[in-house]
């Protein structure tokens, strides 16, 4: 008989790792291209995260913690986008001065905030955000952003490699389906750290 997949996965890829000592929030990639309707990344389940990653940015900057923003950016001749750029040409975008690599208003960095730039779906891959991180005594990063099965993914996968304790916040990331959405939150929430709800990091944050 064949199992559901909590049901295969339950004692054996379900443990749960908690926050550390000291937290950040990573805001990943809230540009605008995926909350402009008609545009080709549109995703409508990143329209619904900016409006819950709002209120954690909020929290987060009443309770100084570190924050950093990512986006993406490339170069005119788009040559630092490697193979990437050629699977995904639609990323083509992203460059200074197009509408839709500007960050959504609603969780636009402060000038004082830290932003990151990045070429590829990790937001540590090519960056300095690691060594940042663990200048500053951070061992838990709390994701919001998007997309769930993309860059966020691939950066909690990063994350743990790089030795932090991951936390994804459910209602805060999201996708342009819900099937790579919720099948991306399934593995990492088994495999690379814990996907929590929204009201759980404000408590932290409170406490």
């Amino acid at each position: 008989m064949s199992q559901d997949a909590a049901s295969n996965y339950r004692g054996v890829w379900d443990t749960r790792i908690g926050f550390g000592v000291k937290s950040a929030l990573l805001l990943v990639d809230f540009m605008k291209g995926y909350t402009t309707e008609g545009a080709p990344l549109y995703a409508l389940g990143v329209v619904s995260a900016v409006c819950h990653a709002k209120d954690m940015l909020t929290a987060a900057r009443e309770a100084n913690i570190p924050l950093v923003h990512t986006n993406i950016r490339y170069g005119a001749d788009f040559v630092d986008g490697g193979i990437w750029i050629k699977k995904a040409p639609v990323m083509r975008a992203m460059v200074e001065g197009h509408p839709h690599a500007e960050f959504c208003d609603e969780v636009a960095p402060l000038p004082s905030e830290l932003v990151i730039s990045k070429q590829y779906p990790s937001a540590f891959f090519g960056t300095t955000l690691g060594s940042t991180l663990h200048a500053q005594g951070v061992d838990t990063i709390v994701l919001a952003g998007c997309s769930t099965s993309g860059c966020i993914r691939a950066t909690a996968v990063d994350a743990v490699q790089h030795g932090f304790r991951v936390m994804v916040v459910r209602e805060a990331v999201g996708d342009r389906h819900d099937g790579p959405h919720e099948a991306n939150l399934f593995d990492i929430d088994s495999k690379y750290g814990d996907v929590i709800a929204k009201a759980e990091f404000l408590a932290h944050l409170a406490r």
